[in-house]
């Protein structure tokens, strides 16, 4: 390929980018009913925002992106997909998952939990309605899978595991966590300094995983003790801006390619990316906000946790020892994370105010 052809074709790489960004926006704002925000208070969930929790409303969504309503049918053939963000309370909200009306039973002691569909096993079927690391394991589509890999591995395994069944047509709903990131960077830092690596990975993009060169590892065999002027000096530590990485279609940059792209267009196509796929998902929740999370889920898909979230008041990041100028580092190397969080709460709080709207409109009704 000539130097002319290269440039040509990452220029138009950047171009469909922005295009379809903007035909999208274009289309949810302008071609749906516009929704005003409202002041509200959440009795009816027992939710009570405090007005510094919401943030200054700096656009509009249409309805097309708040209105989230689907009867999630777990007896037929929906499936929910996680995607487990690290350090965003992932965990936590898969093992409420697994508790979601008594549907999964889990073997005590371990990560692993049986999710078929209610009556599939009686049927001989081994049909699951919860594509999660305790319910199909790391093993499924990898460690920790992020959004360009789930979307391609995950229906691929179900039609090859659910044997009989693999002109099935389901419906994916992919659900995850945002956390703050600077908290989230500083609660990795400090779960690497364990002896977490996550050397497993796959990061499979465009049908392999990224070579040696062109992702090189900041550690041997482990980064046990790492400083966090060291963790935060390797320029290939996927820490950085690990939300809109993972929540991106890396496809479209070149996966793990960084001569295909200029840096700038690089991560504002991935800054884009991850935004559209933000407002596509089925649900997200926000790791500050665990009370306001379960209600948008129990909103979004019509079903009952049995257990009630449960606010952290104090995390490993929080309690951490963090210099003024290491603080300001953090949120250089994670600056379109932080783009990325401002995006998600403003389409957070909308989304629950919009809900508790047509709440209280049927209740008039």
């Amino acid at each position: 390929m000539t130097s002319g052809t290269s440039i040509s074709y990452k220029f138009y790489i950047f171009v469909v980018v922005l295009l379809a960004t903007a035909l999208f926006l274009f289309y949810d704002v302008y071609n749906s009913e516009m929704y005003q925000c409202l002041a509200v208070t959440y009795s009816s969930s027992n939710i009570a925002l405090m007005n510094d929790h919401k943030p200054k409303v700096s656009r509009l969504f249409g309805i097309k992106t708040l209105d989230r309503d689907f009867q999630f049918d777990m007896e037929g053939n929906d499936v929910m997909v996680v995607l487990h963000i690290q350090k965003t309370g992932g965990s936590t909200f898969e093992r409420h998952l697994v508790k979601l009306e008594h549907a999964c039973k889990c073997i005590q002691g371990t990560k692993r939990c049986d999710c078929s569909r209610p009556g599939a096993i009686k049927k001989g079927k081994r049909d699951v309605w919860l594509f999660s690391r305790y319910s199909t394991g790391w093993s499924s589509c990898g460690v920790h899978a992020d959004w360009t890999e789930l979307t391609s591995c995950v229906p691929k395994y179900m039609a090859k595991k659910n044997v009989g069944d693999a002109r099935k047509k389901r419906r994916y709903f992919y659900v995850t966590m945002v956390r703050n990131p600077i908290n989230r960077y500083i609660s990795e830092w400090k779960h690497v300094q364990r002896g977490a690596t996550w050397n497993t990975s796959r990061h499979m993009c465009d049908g392999r995983s990224p070579t040696d060169k062109e992702l090189p590892k900041c550690y041997k065999e482990e980064w046990l003790d790492v400083p966090l002027d060291e963790f935060m000096n390797c320029k290939y530590n996927l820490a950085n801006n690990r939300q809109t990485r993972m929540l991106a279609d890396l496809s479209l940059v070149g996966c793990y390619n960084l001569s295909k792209m200029p840096p700038e267009e690089r991560n504002q196509a991935m800054l884009q990316s991850a935004k559209y796929n933000l407002r596509r998902l089925a649900y997200f929740g926000l790791t500050e906000h665990q009370l306001e999370s379960q209600f948008v889920f129990e909103e979004t898909f019509k079903l009952k946790f049995d257990v009630p979230f449960e606010q952290t008041n104090s995390t490993n990041a929080e309690l951490a020892s963090v210099t003024p100028q290491q603080y300001d580092r953090i949120k250089q190397l994670n600056s379109l994370d932080v783009k990325l969080y401002e995006f998600a709460r403003t389409l957070f709080f909308q989304r629950i105010e919009w809900m508790d709207a047509k709440n209280r409109n049927a209740t008039r009704e």
